[in-house]
């Protein structure tokens, strides 16, 4: 027995649009069964799959990598390169992202020290000026 689109929405935390979007995008791997009465029957490997398509959005993938990584795997063997040199470039490109996070995050690291040690110390008003006052924009360093 399979799952409705209501117990995959539950289990992979999309809403039924967002699935049903995904099946017109042609996101899945395999074309969702129907019943005789046309509801949607999902399967395990169905959500196993969701679950990896939604890691690749998360990590910023854009839906038309994700759709042509889904044709390679339909069209079966023998293009493994192809579909290898696609999960490398996302790959380059979520280790520029997280260089990038990481850099920003020790920015971030150090501002908080700075307001940590001034708040710490009751000298906190020197981290910034008041914008209206008589001279000019505020210019703290450390602000």
């Amino acid at each position: 027995m399979g799952l409705s689109i209501g117990q995959v929405a539950e289990r992979t935390g999309l809403s039924v649009h967002a699935l049903r979007f995904y099946e017109r995008e042609g996101i899945l791997a395999d074309p969702v069964r129907r019943e005789s009465n046309g509801r949607r029957v999902y399967s395990e490997d169905d959500v196993d799959w969701l679950a990896m398509c939604i890691k690749f959005r998360s990590s910023g993938m854009p839906l038309d990598t994700i759709r042509r990584y889904t044709e390679l795997v339909r069209q079966g063997s023998g293009n493994e390169q192809a579909r290898l040199d696609l999960l490398r470039s996302h790959q380059e490109y979520i280790t520029a992202q997280l260089e990038d996070l990481q850099e920003s995050l020790r920015v971030i690291t150090h501002k908080v020290t700075i307001y940590e040690e001034h708040v710490a110390a009751g000298t906190a008003s020197c981290l910034w000026a008041d914008a209206s006052s008589s001279e000019g924009p505020a210019r703290a360093s450390s602000a």
